[in-house]
């Protein structure tokens, strides 16, 4: 699909001048890919990065992989049964970061208007690009271009008129492609998108839509307003223009992480609590050294539970102040492991969040735990 001249009428009031170019650059199953690329033993083969091929679970999956039902967050038993000659690697975060910041250096002789996602993917918004490139599907292709040139690595984008059907495009010609959906084919777009494809519908919400009839965006187009705020709250309004094809949100380059967190699948199962203290002592440790070298300061501490079932818990704390020492933390966190026990089964997985940070003092760091699911 080719660029064609922007027509204001498709876009709702926007006037010509106003519709934005924005690119979603999503990385190519990018740790598997790196260690691929740095092992050529692992090319063509199906790869999981991931801790250990028993208890952990899958954090990224290689495209060889994923021909076997293979994909992000899945338990790495389940993992090895889809796929029995399965390679696990152990992830090497540091690694991942030096890569990102040479592919987000790249982005940078483009454009200043970056919106990091995550390591492996960010909204661009070219509309007035450091090139002079007039064209946002010929900014695309340079930057892929270079990525492949300096990182030996493959990206996909997407190009829209928002960042909601950048997202959405860049998902269409995976891997190593690149989708343009320019503003008179975006309604179109949504309104035969099934409504778990939109970005931020998670799998509660997209069965609640479907209890009320929703499963297109044509269905949830044809719902008012009225009827989305009663139903989905704050949501509601969100929901209503992006059926529309319509997303105001703007790339924003001081976007930042709210939390900092850590968290540890154990190749034991954890059945007293002095084994879950010992268990989240290193998880603390590193959560407030990473906050104490950065100079932030938290007011929430939240500790993540995952029992052997697989039933994920979450209990928090929100103090006044900011929290001022390790000590702190670990009053925090015991106090909130107490009140779990005696337990009804075992732990599989600890973690422990620090968020709430001041205004003033918020980073723009990823967090130190970073299993999101990769495309």
């Amino acid at each position: 699909m080719s660029e064609e001249p922007l027509s204001p009428a498709v876009v709702g009031t926007e006037s010509l001048k106003d519709i934005r170019k924005i690119i979603h650059v999503d990385m190519d199953a990018f740790y598997a890919s790196v260690e691929q690329r740095d092992n050529p033993e692992l090319r063509g083969k199906p790869v999981a990065v991931g801790f250990g091929a028993k208890r952990g679970v899958v954090a990224a999956a290689s495209y060889e992989a994923r021909r076997f039902g293979v994909h992000s967050a899945m338990p790495s038993v389940t993992a090895l049964r889809k796929c029995p000659d399965l390679i696990f690697v152990r992830p090497r975060f540091e690694t991942y970061r030096a890569v990102s910041n040479q592919i987000h250096e790249i982005f940078s002789a483009f454009t200043p208007l970056i919106e990091p996602l995550s390591l492996d993917e960010a909204y661009l918004d070219v509309t007035e690009n450091l090139a002079g490139i007039a064209l946002a599907t010929e900014v695309a292709s340079r930057i892929r271009a270079r990525i492949r040139e300096e990182t030996a690595l493959t990206a996909s984008a997407g190009i829209s008129y928002n960042k909601f059907l950048a997202k959405l495009a860049s998902g269409q010609r995976k891997p190593d492609g690149q989708f343009v959906i320019p503003p008179q084919a975006g309604p179109a777009f949504v309104e035969n998108l099934p409504i778990g494809k939109f970005h931020g519908i998670g799998p509660a919400t997209e069965a609640k839509m479907n209890r009320l009839g929703i499963h297109k965006g044509a269905d949830l187009k044809g719902r008012n307003l009225a009827f989305l705020q009663e139903n989905f709250g704050k949501s509601g309004p969100y929901y209503y223009w992006l059926s529309r094809g319509i997303d105001h949100r703007p790339v924003r380059p001081e976007r930042v992480r709210k939390s900092v967190g850590a968290e540890d699948t154990f190749s034991n199962d954890i059945r007293d609590f002095e084994g879950a203290h010992e268990g989240l002592r290193p998880l603390m440790a590193k959560v407030w050294t990473h906050c104490e070298r950065h100079g932030l300061k938290a007011r929430t501490v939240t500790l993540k539970v995952k029992f052997t079932d697989f039933q994920l818990i979450t209990r928090s704390r929100t103090f006044a102040r900011p929290v001022p020492s390790l000590v702190a933390i670990e009053q925090a966190v015991i106090h909130l492991l107490g009140l779990l026990f005696p337990l009804a089964k075992d732990i599989r997985l600890l973690g422990v969040t620090l968020s709430s940070f001041d205004a003033a003092e918020e980073p723009d760091l990823p967090q130190l735990d970073l299993f999101g699911g990769e495309t």
